[in-house]
């Protein structure tokens, strides 16, 4: 790309905002994914649906006057169920967004145009465009937290199945009549490979397990040789393996990227998962595929909610309000 190409694409500008549990990430991103500035904004005091989107509107003004620019739009990530911009549901710790057509809302107050996906989604997308893999037009991302959320992109673009339904990569059933998933599943790779099934499974294996343990601590209790860590990892490791097997057969994307806080443990922690999938998956649908790391961290709500503008809203009118 030539330097013309990059002065105009760093010239180009969204307001991403990341709507998490107890605050919102928002900030402004040029289109090589560079962070001109972001802001948290707490949302521990709020207790309805207006005053949330009250400080969205407050966090998108602080945005466009640091900036004094125009903008091609606004990407919004957030925690649930989202068609056409619309919340349908799932907004985990916070009050209302059910059938909320917030895209709209937001547009009629701001008059800028919005585009919103949910926030695992756009992570995955921030990697394919901007971080682990970037060089990819087809990847699997999976974050391993509390739960286990993905997303799916192909010809770099988020797929989510007919209405954006689809994709739900942490509920791939993999024990038949196996254990209680939250989502009301039985079976679900969630239910065996999340952080806090590997927290569940370690205490079922150590009952003198100190009772605030960690993956962290179980993790440093594995490199350390610990045999019920050592027990416990294998356990995550063959379940989370057995899942992206799945993923691998039917999609053989050229990246599975690894997001979540357990990804940072080291690269033992991803060659584990490739040395199970290697001998499990079909061998020419795994032959182009790698399993790497996430590398953005943090940032990655925020770049991926722009990706998603930029990709959406690039070819409308721009508001220069």
């Amino acid at each position: 790309m030539n330097t013309l190409n990059d002065t105009q694409i760093s010239n180009s500008y969204a307001i991403g905002i990341d709507i998490g549990g107890t605050a919102l990430k928002c900030g402004v991103v040029n289109e090589l994914g560079e962070i001109l500035f972001s802001f948290l904004v707490s949302l521990s005091e709020v207790k309805t649906e207006e005053e949330i989107i009250n400080l969205i509107v407050s966090a998108i003004t602080q945005c466009t006057q640091q900036l004094n620019e125009p903008i091609v739009g606004i990407g919004i990530g957030f925690p649930g169920l989202i068609e056409n911009d619309v919340i349908v549901g799932g907004g985990v710790n916070l009050p209302g967004f059910e059938q909320l057509p917030l895209g709209k809302i937001l547009n009629d107050i701001t008059g800028y145009n919005i585009a919103i996906d949910n926030d695992a989604n756009l992570m995955g997308l921030a990697e394919v465009i901007y971080g682990a893999a970037k060089d990819s037009d087809d990847a699997i991302f999976l974050t391993i937290g509390t739960g286990i959320g993905g997303a799916i992109m192909i010809n770099k673009k988020l797929f989510g199945g007919y209405q954006n339904r689809g994709a739900e990569l942490g509920h791939t059933i993999i024990q038949q009549n196996g254990l209680q998933c939250a989502c009301g599943g039985i079976g679900c790779l969630e239910s065996y490979a999340s952080v806090t099934a590997l927290i569940k499974y370690y205490k079922s294996q150590n009952k003198s397990a100190e009772e605030n343990i960690d993956g962290k601590i179980i993790i440093e209790k594995y490199l350390a040789g610990e045999e019920y860590a050592v027990i416990t990892m294998q356990h995550h490791f063959d379940y989370l393996a057995a899942g992206i097997v799945n993923y691998v057969n039917i999609f053989s994307p050229q990246k599975v990227i690894i997001g979540g806080g357990i990804s940072e443990a080291g690269q033992f922690y991803i060659d584990e998962l490739t040395k199970r999938v290697k001998k499990t998956a079909i061998p020419v649908s795994f032959s182009n595929t790698e399993i790497v790391a996430a590398t953005l961290g943090n940032k990655a709500g925020l770049l991926g909610a722009c990706a998603n503008a930029f990709q959406k809203l690039k070819t409308l009118d721009y508001a220069t309000k």
